[in-house]
């Protein structure tokens, strides 16, 4: 029992998520990723599919804020979290692995720490977004996309 939030997957909603989660202590929280909260260029909870809703629900977390912080910044750097090229694409697709939903590398930091991800979950995830991206990599490399032929020779 108790308040689960699911909020539009933008700033807007980040705001009223937060504002809840200030008045209403113990709140779960629910996240859609932004591609399955789109349609026709207009972004809201209501254009999810039942299936989308119910995969956020499945990944409900409750927010514990006295918890101590099991990750620290250099583990975000040394993820390839921060800092890199590509680092605000990883967070999104961890967040999205881990059912938190996008955030900056600070606010990642802080929803770790308030839903208890332990360690070895974000270390999981991590190697699932691994995974997922070398296959990515893999199947551009595979149709053609990276480097196309001309005269039968490869050029990037």
């Amino acid at each position: 029992r108790g308040v689960i939030i699911l909020t539009d997957p933008d700033h807007a909603g980040e705001r009223i998520r937060k504002k809840i989660a200030e008045r209403v202590p113990g709140c779960k929280h629910a996240f859609l990723p932004r591609h399955e909260a789109i349609a026709k260029g207009d972004l809201g909870v209501e254009n999810a599919s039942p299936e989308a809703v119910r995969a956020a629900l499945a990944q409900v977390r409750t927010e514990i804020p006295s918890a101590h912080a099991v990750l620290v910044w250099p583990d975000l750097v040394e993820a390839g979290l921060t800092i890199q090229t590509g680092a605000a694409e990883r967070r999104n697709q961890l967040g999205e692995i881990l059912g938190i939903g996008y955030c900056n590398a600070k606010q990642l930091l802080k929803r770790c720490r308030i839903f208890q991800i332990s360690r070895e979950e974000f270390e999981a995830a991590l190697a699932r977004l691994d995974e997922q991206q070398e296959a990515g990599a893999s199947a551009h490399i595979v149709s053609g996309t990276e480097g196309e032929r001309q005269n039968g020779q490869a050029f990037d």
